[in-house]
């Protein structure tokens, strides 16, 4: 069984561009320089409409995480258990990604980690690597 398609939104759509492109992406207001945690069309600061799309560098930490031992579906049952974190990125937006090694790996509150690419279908999705000391 396949894992769901990815169905890009107007707001979300550069991103999705990016990371087929393997570039990180995420949005600021260009009239107060406000990251937006999410991709929207109006800045939650100024409430501006000139929000642009900047390139990350790929790293953050990890704020919180938890293992999925029971797949939400069929697709992910071979995937299980896996490891799905919340990351803090670097630049002041936050990703929900699955952690690559994740269930051979400790991972913990505060560690480091660095966004990658893997394909999915036709579309490549971000995941984290931890970072080694």
């Amino acid at each position: 069984m396949e894992k769901p398609t990815i169905h890009p939104t107007a707001d979300n759509l550069p991103f999705w561009q990016g990371c087929d492109a393997r570039q990180l992406r995420y949005q600021a207001c260009t009239d107060c320089g406000t990251v937006q945690r999410i991709p929207r069309s109006v800045c939650t600061q100024c409430h501006g409409t000139r929000l642009a799309w900047r390139e990350s560098a790929g790293r953050g930490v990890v704020l919180s995480h938890t293992t999925v031992y029971r797949a939400p579906t069929p697709a992910f049952k071979a995937d299980t258990p896996y490891v799905i974190a919340l990351v803090d990125m670097d630049e002041g937006f936050r990703l929900m990604v699955n952690v690559r090694g994740g269930k051979n790996a400790p991972v913990a509150i505060g560690k480091a980690v660095r966004i990658t690419f893997e394909a999915r279908a036709d579309r490549n999705v971000p995941v984290a690597e931890l970072e080694q000391p």
